[in-house]
């Protein structure tokens, strides 16, 4: 960590130049001494991606940036505070600390936060960055989260753990027992210094691939961030052998869209499958990725239009966890329909049909955007059908 960025001059020319192109600082030589090129642009890089990620970091003077990696894998503020809003207690130790943006926010919870980070620079970092955001009542431990559990003799409310997911030999990674560290292989330690633990893994998991290696899991939160699914949580209680809460959450600028259910109320769900009728809706991806298809319809009390098209209809609009429709026109799919279309701005969705939609617009020259949405998918009667809408 290279103090010198902190100075007042270099803040502003940070600040200054936060969208000039990054090559051009690179090539040009630095206006500081004791400053390179290539650390200048790693601050406005790294600063940049925070606009929308990090706002409360990005508005901050004085806050020092690490590589732009960093800032790609750490939880986003949004990301962060949900996380600090479902668990409370005294004490937590975020054992794979990061840049510190989950920490910060359980700081704002708990009494005491341990932030342990293995790699010596993104540690002093975080240190300096939690000083700055007046974080008083975090612990900066440099170094491994499980050996820090070893030689401890605190026993803590929580343990959270955020396991890299990226390796040298397979680059990104999902299972949980590639990722470092290995939670499979030492819940044992875990459990022996705190009764609830927290776990951050990769939205690409399979939720019944992620409860085969855990033990008492309790809650499984699939989190959204603008229906994009950012992160699976595990809460794990030691003893809990009731039925597991799942917890679709789709977090939006303005709303919060929360699905839950037990996860054996799909299993037990009838769906009712019907035709289009004058409303289509469409689930966000957190309730997707739940997997609770025939129980969203009977949530609802709404119909599929196929046993594996996952899209609702009604004739009756109502309140919805996901986007509604008005139904223009329900036509069979045909070369002859779509070339409505073509040279036209349309925005093109495709359930449980053959092509999917890069394709789709490809052949029939389209492109995205307007105020039109078509839907092609599967209906009751194995039909395809091209379904245009428009969103209310």
């Amino acid at each position: 960590m290279n103090k010198s960025i902190l100075n007042t001059g270099v803040q502003s020319f940070i600040d200054n130049n936060i969208n000039t192109d990054i090559v051009s600082v690179l090539l040009k030589k630095s206006n500081f001494s004791d400053i390179s090129s290539k650390e200048l642009a790693q601050q406005i890089e790294s600063k940049k991606k925070c606009v929308k990620k990090l706002p409360s970091w990005f508005n901050t003077s004085n806050i020092y940036y690490p590589k732009k990696l960093n800032i790609e894998q750490t939880s986003s503020e949004l990301a962060a505070q949900y996380k600090s809003e479902i668990i409370d207690g005294k004490s937590i130790a975020d054992l794979t600390g990061g840049f510190g943006v989950d920490s910060y926010y359980f700081s704002k919870k708990f009494k005491s936060v341990f932030h342990c980070e293995i790699d010596t620079e993104l540690s002093t970092i975080s240190k300096h960055n939690f000083e700055v955001l007046k974080s008083k009542n975090i612990t900066s431990i440099q170094g491994d989260g499980l050996e820090f559990l070893k030689t401890t003799t605190t026993k803590f409310d929580w343990l959270y753990l955020d396991p890299s997911r990226r390796n040298s030999k397979k680059g990104k990674i999902f299972h949980l027992s590639d990722c470092n560290p290995d939670i499979t292989k030492n819940l044992n330690l875990l459990l022996s210094k705190s009764d609830k633990i927290l776990l951050k893994s990769s939205p690409l998991l399979d939720i019944s691939s992620g409860l085969k290696p855990l033990a008492y899991v309790k809650e499984i939160h699939i989190v959204a961030i603008h229906n994009e699914v950012k992160e699976l949580l595990w809460l794990m209680e030691r003893g809990f052998t009731d039925s597991i809460q799942i917890k679709a959450v789709n977090i939006n600028t303005y709303e919060t869209q929360k699905f839950d259910f037990e996860l054996g109320d799909e299993k037990k769900a009838k769906a009712k499958i019907e035709k289009p009728l004058s409303y289509l809706y469409d689930p966000n991806v957190a309730i997707l990725k739940s997997g609770a298809f025939k129980l969203t319809g009977c949530r609802f009390d709404l119909n599929k239009l196929h046993e594996h098209t996952h899209l609702y209809t009604s004739d009756k609009l109502i309140e919805f966890p996901g986007r509604c429709f008005r139904i223009n026109s329900v036509t069979p799919f045909s070369k002859k329909c779509m070339k409505k279309y073509s040279g036209t701005k349309i925005n093109l969705a495709v359930k449980n049909f053959p092509e999917n939609a890069v394709s789709i617009k490809n052949r029939f020259n389209i492109r995205d955007g307007g105020k039109t949405y078509v839907f092609i998918a599967k209906t009751v009667q194995e039909e395809s059908v091209v379904l245009d809408c428009h969103k209310v």
